[in-house]
């Protein structure tokens, strides 16, 4: 019993560990803050569904020392997640602009759920034309099988 509580609160703490050595936080609070706010804005590309911030993977470390190395060079916020969506590409961000790209890659189940329900409607209207009337010679074998 005793086992199973220590495994949920180090479940549960895990989350935590994310900035597992603490001379990785800067000692001015003000540019710490400021780091850690653009780092949740950072996806980590290993975990990909967690920021670099709430990440323990080695490159979420790595990337987290980076944003630091450029918050105490005094960038801005744009500035640094320019130059990780430059060296990284969209996907780095948790929340990717909206351009050509992401209208493309949100709009393309709805453009082939059009397309398949087109071609569906087509085929059931070129399936529902009439077949041609029998010709006699057709009439009188049919009348010959039909007879006992």
């Amino acid at each position: 019993m005793i086992r199973a509580w220590l495994l949920a609160l180090l479940l549960f703490v895990s989350p935590a560990w994310a900035i597992s050595d603490p001379s990785e936080a800067l000692a001015d609070p003000a540019q710490e803050a400021r780091a850690v706010e653009i780092g949740k804005q950072l996806r980590c590309l290993v975990c990909q569904n967690e920021s670099i911030e709430d990440s323990g993977a080695d490159l979420a470390r790595d990337l987290r020392k980076i944003v630091r190395q450029h918050v105490v060079a005094g960038e801005s916020e744009a500035e640094i997640t320019a130059w990780m969506v430059k060296r990284y590409g969209d996907f780095v961000r948790l929340k990717p602009p909206l351009n050509l790209l992401t209208l493309l890659l949100w709009g393309s189940p709805l453009v082939a759920l059009l397309i398949g329900g087109l071609t569906v409607l087509g085929l059931r209207r070129s399936s529902t034309s009439t077949p041609a009337p029998l010709s006699e010679a057709e009439k009188r074998r049919l009348s010959s099988l039909m007879e006992p």
